[in-house]
């Protein structure tokens, strides 16, 4: 199955801070991680509305504002505006690499118990970060709170509505949970829990499918909490054709990575059974012949029922889930 490469973490290096703004030694409870590529116009804007919602709640924080190598003034606009923001710290890539490298980096490198994902095209309501955060820190019991939007303002609205319904059906059905919102790109989730899954995320946009496919299926418990989201400012870029066949191929990769059987046995029983009720009608039509498609039919099902109980076995032995 072709799948986005992930790049090893030593392909993108970060430039290095002049200064941490958060002392080593001061505790820092949540981690913000906050990918900017070709954002100048509103960045600043961004960081500053969540730096005071921050500010306000009483939480120790850090801000991890991450340049993706962009084309324009962001970086400089973020680097003159460092002074202002003591809790951000700036770092720059090299080249660029995707949101999800962002994401993946940044979560890695975070300090905080809690890592909160955003974006920084003002689309999301990030004044409402500490909400999501207390209720991680008020109910040991969940894992992960997604903000789950109730509208859609995305570019090629006709298209990406009946698509993203049927990925999003298609992961319930594969992970047996109700996801209202499944590649919603602001959430808040325990960094301990994350740490064995971050390796797996893909370098584009599908990496907020894939967190979330993660832990449900690892049956780490995930809240949602709708949220209103607004149309972006600047220009998307979100490539419908290319990003859309990115996200139904993360989903069935991530739910063949945990759980093999929810894929590959369906198909095979349904092989073996079309091919048990066609042998019977050729015993009944010609007694004591089985036609050709009919044993094919048969052994491809056994053939899908072994590759399925096989990478079962592997997915159990294998200790990370």
């Amino acid at each position: 199955m072709s799948t986005e490469p992930t790049q090893p973490a030593q392909a993108v290096q970060a430039a290095p801070a002049a200064a941490d703004p958060v002392e080593a030694d001061e505790r820092v409870h949540v981690t913000i991680v906050l990918p900017c590529y070709n954002e100048q116009d509103h960045v600043i804007d961004e960081v500053e509305r969540i730096c005071k919602v921050m500010d306000n709640s009483g939480k120790p924080y850090e801000l991890l504002a991450v340049d993706d190598r962009s084309t324009d003034d962001t970086l400089a606009r973020l680097r003159e505006a460092a002074p202002r923001f003591p809790r951000m710290r700036v770092i720059a890539f090299q080249h660029n690499s995707g949101s999800g490298t962002v994401r993946r980096i940044g979560s890695q490198q975070a300090r905080g118990d809690i890592v909160v994902w955003t974006d920084a095209d003002m689309s999301y309501p990030n004044e409402r970060i500490p909400e999501l955060v207390e209720i991680l820190d008020s109910d040991p019991s969940v894992d992960q709170v997604v903000g789950a939007r109730t509208s859609e303002e995305g570019t090629h609205k006709m298209l990406r509505v009946p698509a993203k319904w049927f990925i999003r059906k298609t992961a319930e059905r594969l992970t047996n949970s109700k996801i209202p919102d499944l590649n919603s790109g602001l959430r808040a989730f325990r960094r301990e829990v994350s740490l064995p899954y971050l390796r797996l995320l893909p370098p584009g946009f599908s990496c907020v499918t894939t967190i979330t496919i993660a832990f449900l299926s690892n049956q780490h418990p995930v809240r949602y909490v709708p949220i209103d989201y607004a149309k972006r400012a600047g220009k998307s870029k979100f490539h419908f054709t290319k990003d859309a066949y990115r996200y139904i191929l993360q989903v069935l990769r991530m739910v063949m990575y945990f759980n093999p059987l929810k894929v590959l046995m369906p198909l095979a029983l349904w092989l073996l059974g079309i091919a048990v009720g066609k042998g019977v009608f050729d015993m009944i039509v010609h007694f004591g012949y089985f036609a050709n498609n009919t044993v094919m039919l048969f052994i491809t099902g056994l053939i899908i029922a072994s590759m399925a109980l096989l990478a079962d076995l592997i997915v159990r032995s294998r200790g990370d889930t």
